[in-house]
């Protein structure tokens, strides 16, 4: 049974500046309430804010499911506003402004806006038993928290468009021979592939790879130019930093490199 009191949302720190988060209320699928979204909102700042976490795990409580999207109890209350957070948007995370690496280590269903929680990170390692869509035609909803234009950007138009006007599902195979996912994995070894792969990014500078990060989000969405200046930008931001002296001359003493974080 679950605790009541325990918290909807939680952060655990690993080695090598990667942060686990789990959304804890496996007894409700670990759907959206108020109480989720304040508290995830609440981490991201705390991630964003920490100079010691470079790349952030996501998963959730329980087997079977990662997220099943809004608790719909809520939303049959008059409660879906509460879902949502000024900043974050759904979830207090969808538009949630991150600078550093989100993996989601997606345990089973990934539904509705469990699935765009999932869409609004960088990269999913996922269980084979995993699935991954958007059944809010079949309650008369719509997507509204990115889903219905961050899926054609990852999935090829017409699988996009078939499963949101469907409703069906994706199975975790499939999934990733279209590119949705990077690692399909035995259930019992989702969390630990994805901090596995999140530690392979903090083998990297973190400004380099939170400033790549940056230009490479919004590679859909800028023209060539527009590219360029960011690109710029973000060489410049690089370029004032000591990793930017570390590399190098790590490189000339043939050792490996000690990263800052500045």
């Amino acid at each position: 049974m679950s605790d009541a009191s325990a918290p909807v949302v939680t952060l655990q720190r690993l080695p090598d500046h990667v942060a686990l988060v789990t959304l804890n209320r496996p007894q409700a699928r670990n759907a959206v309430n108020a109480a989720l979204a304040a508290a995830l909102e609440a981490i991201v700042d705390e991630t964003e804010r920490d100079p010691e976490i470079w790349a952030v795990v996501l998963t959730g409580a329980g087997d079977g499911v990662f997220c099943a999207g809004a608790d719909l109890k809520e939303v049959a209350a008059g409660r879906a506003a509460d879902l949502f957070t000024m900043r974050g948007g759904f979830a207090g995370f969808v538009y949630a402004d991150r600078s550093k690496p989100w993996i989601t280590a997606v345990n089973g269903k990934a539904l509705a806006g469990g699935f765009e929680i999932v869409l609004a990170c960088d990269l999913v390692v996922a269980s084979e038993n995993a699935a991954f869509g958007l059944p809010e035609v079949s309650r008369g909803l719509i997507a509204a928290a990115g889903g219905l234009y961050r899926l054609p950007r990852v999935l090829p138009r017409n699988l996009a468009l078939e499963l949101v006007m469907t409703g069906e599902a994706l199975d975790a195979t499939r999934a990733q021979h279209h590119g949705l996912v990077n690692r399909v994995v035995p259930s019992d070894q989702v969390v630990a592939q994805a901090s596995a792969l999140a530690q392979r990014i903090t083998r990297n500078a973190p400004v380099a790879v939170r400033e790549s990060l940056r230009v490479a989000r919004s590679a859909c969405d800028l023209d060539e130019s527009a590219a360029r200046v960011r690109t710029r930008e973000s060489r410049d931001r690089v370029a004032m930093t000591e990793d930017y002296k570390e590399g190098p001359r790590a490189f000339v003493e043939k050792r490996e490199p000690r990263w800052q974080g500045k």
